[in-house]
């Protein structure tokens, strides 16, 4: 997504030996006809990317690279495998398409420039070359079979609210009377309402017997905005207020809206809350799911920070993970999305 903190990246009875391809290097051209496999497109920004929790895809050094920093252990990739091991009635191909900084414009109706830092051309970030929307990437078809898609809270201000304590101003008080020019939360929330659904009519409009399955956000904060203990490690000098603030106001303004746009177009939505709930970003590190601004990442991810915040996370023995999901919450929401993905080839 620009993910929750988003001004930080501006900057889940068995048939034959059945094999699945999985493809995560560019889109290929899907096969001629759908007889011999399924057709599994996955859409999303970087809390379906993956990130840093696994072997990059494509692999370091590839001219296949697009900075859009997908990764084996990210859920598409572990429900790649699970359909491997235990088949529906015919293999399951996927290509994922699921990209860093990604908004729900960039699904549909604009392209998108990749911003990542993991050896960008050039070693500058803005060197790579934009793409097409996702819809135009996964091409999707009538031959597309399902399509998972988790997109929309880079429009949250999760990183803007950082900003703001930084310079000392309440960020609920600032979204909920802005200033002249700035978007408020309410206006913000319609807006991505209004951009979701149409959003979804696109993908059923490219793929029109494809089932569709919606792709929540997990439990990035604690129920209780006093449980963060502040830090680099947590949400820096965010205030328990506006904690709280966030996780009711946006987080899950933002699945409600996910769920109730899947609801109007007879879309799955599969919930990654739930059973997130006490696997936060300021949980105790052992049952933390979310990597606080500074945390643990795989050694090829950057170790420092956007220029003008004021954190050292190679100081502390961190990467920059900037408040994503970690491996084991893919693991959690791999499943969760495998029944989603077979209930829906179930129903082709």
């Amino acid at each position: 997504m620009r993910h929750p903190v988003s001004r930080l990246r501006a900057r889940m009875p068995v048939v034959g030996p059945a094999v699945l391809a999985v493809s995560l290097l560019l889109p290929p051209v899907a096969a001629e006809g759908s007889g011999g496999r399924y057709e599994w497109a996955a859409l999303g920004d970087s809390y379906t990317a993956g990130l840093f929790v696994g072997t990059p895809r494509p692999p370091l050094g590839s001219i296949a690279r697009d900075g859009c920093d997908r990764t084996a252990g990210a859920y598409p990739d572990l429900v790649g495998r699970a359909l491997a091991d235990r088949p529906p009635d015919r293999p399951v191909h996927l290509t994922d398409v699921s990209c860093d900084n990604a908004a729900v414009r960039n699904i549909a109706r604009e392209r998108q420039r990749p911003t990542s830092r993991v050896q960008p051309p050039g070693g500058d970030p803005a060197g790579w070359p934009a793409v097409d929307p996702q819809i135009r990437r996964a091409r999707l078809d009538g031959r597309t079979d399902v399509v998972t898609v988790g997109i929309g809270a880079i429009a949250l201000p999760f990183g803007e609210c950082l900003d703001l304590t930084l310079a000392r101003i309440a960020c609920a008080a600032y979204y909920a009377n802005p200033p002249a020019g700035v978007e408020g939360l309410d206006a913000k929330l319609a807006r991505i309402r209004e951009e979701y659904g149409r959003m979804l009519d696109a993908i059923h409009r490219a793929a029109p017997h494809a089932r569709v399955v919606t792709v929540g956000y997990p439990a990035i904060l604690p129920e209780r905005g006093n449980a963060c203990a502040g830090g680099p490690t947590q949400l820096g000098p965010i205030t328990p207020a506006d904690i709280d603030w966030l996780r009711e106001e946006a987080l899950k303004a933002m699945n409600t809206i996910v769920r109730t746009e899947a609801a109007k177009h007879g879309d799955r939505y599969v919930d990654r809350y739930t059973s997130g709930v006490g696997h936060d970003v300021c949980a105790p590190e052992d049952a933390r799911w979310i990597e606080g601004i500074c945390g643990d990442a795989e050694p090829f991810w950057p170790d420092t920070v956007p220029d003008g915040l004021p954190f050292d996370c190679a100081a502390i023995g961190k990467r920059a993970t900037l408040l994503h999901p970690n491996a084991r919450e893919h693991a959690n929401a791999a499943p969760l999305v495998e029944r989603a993905v077979r209930e829906a080839l179930l129903e082709r």
